[in-house]
């Protein structure tokens, strides 16, 4: 249903204590960041006491529980892993492109977990096929793996060769780097990405969102801060700020707070969940609307939903039933597909809505098809008005840092009025959170990147989509 891909989720984990069934925790890391990329995973795990350099890995197409059996995880034995969940913004749909990507080169082997986009991947590319590299993949992650490999060569350590490949990296990327001794994290200088740091007893991990410690039991110890290598080895953690200097004026995901994180978890110590009510509430005060209950479109409107219904008084109820054993239908390949299975995932209920104004609440509207046919599904169950709100400001702009946005052309809100939208999908009334909102969700406390809504980025964009460019 959802018109918006998620990027990747990353995991890693150094148990010190010894014990060699690092597998099975990743496995559970993933499973809790399996909403940030169902198209494929992987596992890559090492023994930092057995053969220096030998690594063990699985990784396929599909979802985490699809992929990994009891004797899959048994035979991944080390203390030693990394793990990655994608969703591709970069790069074709195939297995070639599942990561973890494991590599051997002369100093040894890397396994590198990534998330995000390289606005000069391309470039970065080009200069290694000169040079000689052969690719076995079309993703920006592999460009990134081999430019450590390459300053490995001539760096006295792997977290120093992450640091100068760093120098050469423009656009978000939360890195996480598995050598045969040791487990490092990198966030990039403007912390597009989140990047966490926990522990559960003598174990470490790296991980993209707090949900995955939580699942693990793991305690949450801070986030990793922009333009920070944290490194972990036998002797515990180490971290380096100097390397990479972090932005002056860093750029955190928007849609991380609005979207894309699990509302459980916290991000640069702000709560996902109270962002999201928080975006609800100044909907309530910024259009108020006479209904008769605020609904959300399942699962990440309904937190947005019920701070509007908190700030307006007007009861909160569930339109809609969830289908949660059918997978996301964004993963169709073609439109058609995801329209058909709109109602194969939700369906409405019919005594919520009969007879009432509805005040339906969503996180984002991009090509308008699949708002079209909710508003229309309630009315076909009684719904008497249907008033969309939309807890994110308008698709203006694509994204060329890890969300992906199609082109202008594409978003419908590109040359069209609020009112025009509003026509297209159906609506009685269409209202959007006000751009100059988007500081409020966060508190002020850290900056956003704005730049898919308002076409100012934090950075110079290339002049060609790095999506299309990679496929």
């Amino acid at each position: 249903m959802r018109e918006l891909r998620e990027a990747c989720g990353v995991f890693g984990i150094y148990d010190l204590s010894g014990r060699k069934d690092v597998a099975r925790t990743i496995y559970y890391g993933l499973l809790a960041l399996q909403h940030r990329g169902q198209e494929s995973c992987g596992i890559a795990v090492s023994d930092t006491e057995g053969p220096k350099g030998k690594v063990r890995a699985h990784k396929g197409m599909g979802l985490v529980n699809e992929n990994f059996r009891p004797e899959d995880l048994d035979a991944l034995y080390g203390d030693i892993g990394v793990g990655h969940v994608r969703y591709s913004t970069a790069g074709a749909s195939t297995r070639e492109n599942a990561q973890p990507l494991v590599l051997s080169y002369i100093k040894g082997t890397l396994a590198l977990a990534h998330n995000g986009n390289l606005i000069n991947a391309l470039d970065l590319r080009e200069e290694l096929e000169y040079n000689g590299c052969i690719f076995q993949t079309t993703i920006d992650s592999e460009v990134i793996a081999y430019h450590i490999a390459r300053e490995r060569v001539r760096s006295a350590s792997v977290e120093e060769a992450v640091g100068k490949a760093a120098d050469k990296l423009k656009g978000a990327y939360s890195l996480i780097v598995m050598s045969p001794r040791k487990l490092i994290g990198m966030r990039d200088p403007d912390g597009f990405k989140p990047l966490v740091l926990g522990r559960r007893d003598n174990a470490w991990i790296l991980a993209s969102e707090t949900c995955a410690l939580d699942t693990i039991g793991a305690e949450f110890v801070r986030d990793v801060e922009p333009g920070e290598i944290v490194t972990i080895t036998k002797d515990g953690v180490r971290s380096d700020r100097s390397r990479v200097r972090p932005a002056a004026r860093q750029a955190h995901c928007s849609f991380e707070y609005i979207y894309f994180a699990r509302p459980d978890s916290h991000i640069d110590g702000i709560s996902v969940y109270q962002s999201r009510i928080r975006a609800g509430r100044f909907l309530a005060q910024d259009a108020p609307i006479d209904a008769d209950v605020v609904c959300g479109v399942p699962e990440s409107g309904n937190a947005a939903a019920l701070g509007y219904s908190l700030e307006s008084g007007i009861p909160f109820g569930q339109a809609f039933y969830k289908n949660s054993y059918v997978g996301r239908t964004f993963i169709s390949p073609k439109q058609s597909a995801r329209e058909q299975g709109v109602q194969v995932k939700l369906n409405a209920l019919s005594e919520a809505v009969a007879g009432k104004r509805v005040i339906l609440v969503d996180d984002s509207i991009v090509r308008g098809t699949t708002s079209d046919r909710i508003i229309r599904m309630l009315r076909d169950h009684g719904a008497k008005e249907v008033h969309m709100l939309v807890s994110s400001p308008p698709f203006l702009w694509p994204c060329y840092f890890g969300t992906d946005i199609p082109e202008r052309h594409q978003l419908i809100a590109y040359n069209r009025s609020v009112e025009e939208i509003c026509s297209i999908i159906g609506a009685d009334s269409l209202h959007y959170l006000r751009t100059e909102r988007l500081p409020q969700l966060v508190d002020g406390r850290v900056h956003l990147c704005e730049g898919c809504f308002t076409g100012v980025y934090p950075m110079k964009t290339p002049e060609i989509n790095i999506h299309d460019a990679l496929e």
